[in-house]
């Protein structure tokens, strides 16, 4: 996010720079020398915005975001006095020359020291980074450090019990009945939805599915995720394959990719199997992987789980491929999940009279999302059962998020949607912490509010608002952001929101966005900064 704040101050220095070379005068290196600090800062920054930072980087993150915004502030002192001036030239042609000179000198001199400040402020921050090793490299280290010693929350959806299944049986039996179907060519079904929705769940369910197993030849299961090796990935295929045949293993002593998928093909060509790629998150693992998958027409099955509409649709390349879109768990079934989780122990599983409205204010909350109900009752079920207990976790649910280690994981999942955002997605995603809770907004204001900010990038022959446009609809494919259809017309979406959890994430980012519009909603009047 903070590349991103830093990208557009240095699209703004490149243009005053362009534009007012010949006013700049004076000052006009400085800003020259700003623009190349930055710049060399952006570059770092685009490595350690995507994931979790150790403290000293974090804080040296925040300097470097404030001393963009405060430039950027200088920026628009400057070109506004510039256009006063013009605007008073114009009129006053040369009347009251002296007076207006003065009126001139003074402002341009304190914006020039305000740039020479600034100036000093950025190469301190650059020379602190130095000083403290902040590199890219280190920060690599730092990151991979992280992952050994944080477990993926993800890992408990393989595992969890048949009865503690809720609000998916319909979609298991129905894509069970598709792995068993007739025999036909190779099919694939991608499982599509937001990040917590239970495709892991669902798929794992499938794949150990007794008619399932008995069904197919070999069965792989293969976790992609973020950060994945392909060759790894058709290595651990192949370990699978010939483990479960009992079958010696051929002597493979080579990671070539073609190799490989030879070796798979070879294997796959006369065999009915099952494959189940879990959390994919970029075409081109497709692209490569499918070719090990050979089209027979023994019936075999791939399934593909994504949070990304647009992976699911690449995904799908023939009449028999399929798209299975995960929808949240309607409000009695959110019900019925939270109460296993929070009464399992006593109350026979029901909830207590005393407590079903507080209870009821927190499943809403969740909406129908199985991750976050699972966390939030399991961590109920700890705590005594009485009002007062559950209204401290309803009221602080926002700092429980961010701070519990029984919630954390929640953020943590949802986190990789939004470290998943290249950059000129990010502010636009963040944008929506300065709507109110439970608030849609028209597709058309919502543009002309990220084009007012300058979050969007021009594109040659493109107006701003259909560069917008497209933003907006990579962020409702990569299923962030919910459209809403219009009353009068179902195949146009007018309105556009975020779940409730999602917008708690971008509150506790709320920092890294600048946001100067106020907002005007019904007789509501807020402004993101606040």
């Amino acid at each position: 996010m903070t590349e991103t704040v830093v990208a557009l101050v240095v699209n703004e220095l490149v243009q005053l720079i362009v534009h007012e070379s010949n006013l700049l005068k004076g000052v006009h290196q400085e800003v020259v020398d700003i623009k190349d600090e930055l710049e060399s800062i952006q570059s770092f920054l685009k490595d350690v915005d995507k994931g979790d930072l150790h403290a000293g980087v974090k804080i040296w993150v925040k300097q470097v975001r404030e001393a963009a915004y405060h430039i950027e502030d200088v920026i628009d002192e400057y070109v506004l006095h510039m256009a006063q001036r013009r605007h008073q030239q114009s009129f006053l042609a040369f009347l009251n020359k002296i007076g207006r000179l003065l009126k001139y000198i003074q402002p341009r001199h304190d914006i020039a020291t305000k740039i020479q400040d600034i100036k000093i402020s950025v190469r301190e921050i650059k020379e602190r980074s130095e000083r403290y090793g902040f590199s890219s490299s280190a920060q690599g280290s730092s990151n991979n450090a992280a992952n050994v010693a944080w477990h993926d929350p993800r890992v408990g959806a393989l595992f969890i019990e048949e009865d503690e299944v809720v609000g998916i049986e319909s979609t298991r039996d129905e894509l069970v009945s598709w792995l068993v179907g007739e025999a036909s060519k190779r099919s694939v079904m991608s499982v599509v939805g937001m990040g917590g929705i239970g495709k892991t769940t669902l798929a794992k369910k499938v794949y150990e599915n007794e008619s399932v197993k008995g069904h197919f030849d070999c069965r792989v299961w293969i976790t992609v995720s973020q950060s994945y090796n392909v060759q790894k990935i058709l290595m651990s295929m192949i370990d699978q394959i010939y483990q479960a045949k009992e079958t010696a293993l051929e002597q493979i002593d080579t990671t070539d990719e073609i190799t490989l998928i030879t070796q798979l093909r070879k294997f796959l060509q006369q065999k009915r199997y099952v494959v189940v790629f879990d959390d994919v998150w970029k075409t081109e693992f497709w692209e490569i992987v499918k070719h090990a998958l050979p089209f027979n027409d023994r019936g075999s099955r791939i399934i593909i789980t994504t949070r990304s509409d647009l992976i699911a649709s690449f995904c799908k390349e023939s009449f028999s491929d399929h798209v299975h879109k995960l929808q949240p768990l309607s409000q009695d079934k959110a019900w019925e999940l939270f109460c296993k989780k929070a009464f399992w122990s006593e109350f026979q599983g029901c909830c207590p009279k005393e407590l079903v409205k507080m209870s009821m204010d927190i499943v809403r909350k969740c909406e129908g999302l199985p991750l976050a109900i699972v966390a939030i009752g399991g961590l109920l079920s700890t705590k005594e059962k009485v009002p007062l207990e559950w209204k401290k976790l309803h009221d602080s649910l926002n700092s429980e998020l961010e701070c519990n280690p029984h919630l954390t994981s929640i953020t943590k999942i949802l986190s990789l949607s939004y470290h998943d955002l290249p950059c000129y997605l990010k502010s636009c995603f963040l944008y929506f912490g300065n709507l109110p809770e439970d608030y849609s907004i028209t597709g058309p204001r919502l543009l002309r509010l990220w084009v007012a900010e300058g979050f969007i990038r021009e594109k040659k022959g493109k107006p701003l608002e259909d560069v917008a446009q497209e933003y907006l609809k990579e962020l409702i494919h990569r299923n962030l952001v919910q459209g809403l259809f219009s009353e009068l017309d179902y195949e146009i979406l007018r309105k556009y929101r975020i779940h409730d959890l999602l917008r708690e994430i971008i509150l506790s980012k709320a920092g890294e966005l600048n946001l100067s519009q106020v907002l005007e909603v019904g007789d509501t009047t807020f402004d993101g900064r606040s």
